[in-house]
């Protein structure tokens, strides 16, 4: 080894070897990532926040007749948790059960959908409650609605879609029991038209101990964006303090080898 490739070897650094800086560089993309992600997740806690904040005041809010909010409405999404009020006559031949729906104190069971047809001859669908699995085909005499005219408080839920993996409903025949509140696919069995809109009910659903009203969305939960954001940033900080440890140990070994020229 010549006296130069000597001097170069034992001042070069042992941290700006190859190794090392192609290391360097992936733990920088590593710890970018991580730290990103913290960011990422709580952008998402922030956004959980304020939607749970326009939950609150929405579904606190009076309600107003539905043909009114419906009127001057642009868009349906906009209305979820609007408390309404709608008056007409229940429809319970035309009844549909929706399924796998949970109860916190009676377990798995059904939700009762039943059209309320209106004056002008339109209806609107209204999720009167909870009733049991054995409850399993519309109408349920135990969950009888009210019947004539009855005015129905609750809240407006867009139509349900199915998510991308979720359990389809046919297309074709008339179904007495769905996967989800499909109101286009409801209104394919039915002589009237339907509002775009269904109403979650609270007062005006039944005269018995069923069906049992769905819970008021209560929006206390703030998801867990937080705790993701802690363990993405924790990631990133063990990522940077093993990443050093290995690096002081690497230049202790290499300053405790003794130099060697030719």
């Amino acid at each position: 080894m010549s006296n130069l490739d000597a001097l170069t070897t034992r001042t070069r650094h042992p941290l700006l070897t190859p190794f090392w800086l192609v290391g360097h560089l992936i733990v920088l993309v590593v710890v970018a990532a991580f730290v990103m992600l913290g960011f990422w997740q709580l952008n998402r806690h922030a956004e959980r926040a304020r939607a749970n904040e326009e939950g609150r005041r929405t579904i606190a809010e009076a309600p107003v007749p539905l043909d009114e909010l419906l009127s001057g409405a642009e868009d349906i999404e906009s209305l979820r948790y609007r408390r309404v009020t709608v008056t007409g006559a229940y429809r319970p031949e035309d009844e549909v059960l929706i399924r796998s729906r949970s109860h916190p104190d009676h377990g798995v069971g059904y939700h009762v959908v039943t059209p309320l047809v209106l004056s002008d001859g339109t209806a609107v669908l209204v999720n009167r409650g909870w009733v049991p699995q054995a409850a399993d085909t519309p109408p349920v005499g135990e969950a009888a609605p009210p019947a004539g005219e009855v005015t129905v408080t609750g809240w407006v839920e867009p139509t349900q879609v199915r998510p991308g993996v979720g359990p389809a409903d046919p297309e074709e025949g008339r179904l007495p029991r769905m996967h989800r509140v499909d109101i286009t696919r409801i209104a394919r069995q039915v002589d009237y038209d339907l509002a775009p809109v269904y109403v979650v009910a609270r007062e005006g659903a039944g005269e018995g101990d069923l069906p049992i009203p769905v819970a008021t969305p209560t929006f206390d939960d703030p998801g867990p964006h937080m705790s993701y954001a802690i363990q993405w940033f924790s990631f990133a900080v063990i990522g940077v303090v093993g990443y050093a440890f290995l690096a002081r140990r690497a230049v202790r070994q290499s300053r405790a080898r003794p130099s060697t020229t030719s």
